[in-house]
């Protein structure tokens, strides 16, 4: 497959669920509600990059203002990964947010990556999980 059959446009709505799913499959842990507040607030904030109709790569670019944009989701299938189109994708992402102070949640292993292209480690970000005991509580607000 050429680079000249990927092309790249903006998601809807409803194909934004599909980077959260990918996002999940990569092991993060997009909050449940992300994709509809991104989308709010930018909804040209999310692109997909396709080959034959398919997406293959996704990427989150999202304008808050005019001086602040937030990229993440930046996913390309296994299957199509080291063959160019993540850059792609990447730069059509970086292109869109030109100009402005750009914020990222990065995975570490690309770290030196997000350097090439400018970025700065800010700080670093420790998760920690266990095994609650108890009783869940019964309120709405709460999802288990």
């Amino acid at each position: 497959m050429s680079n000249n059959d990927f092309q790249i446009r903006t998601m809807s709505r409803d194909e934004i669920d599909t980077a959260v799913e990918w996002a999940m499959l990569e092991g993060w842990n997009p909050g449940l509600h992300d994709a509809e507040n991104y989308y709010t607030a930018d909804p040209e904030g999310f692109l997909v990059g396709l080959i034959n109709d398919e997406p293959i790569a996704v990427i989150s670019v999202v304008k808050y203002d005019d001086r602040f944009g937030f990229l993440g989701f930046y996913i390309v299938k296994q299957e199509y990964r080291g063959q160019g189109y993540g850059i792609q994708i990447w730069n059509a992402g970086m292109q869109r947010l030109q100009g402005l102070n750009i914020g990222l949640d990065g995975v570490v292993d690309q770290q030196e990556n997000y350097k090439k292209s400018g970025f700065k480690l800010a700080y670093r970000n420790i998760r920690y999980q266990g095994t609650g005991g108890g009783n869940t509580p019964q309120h709405s607000a709460v999802v288990v």
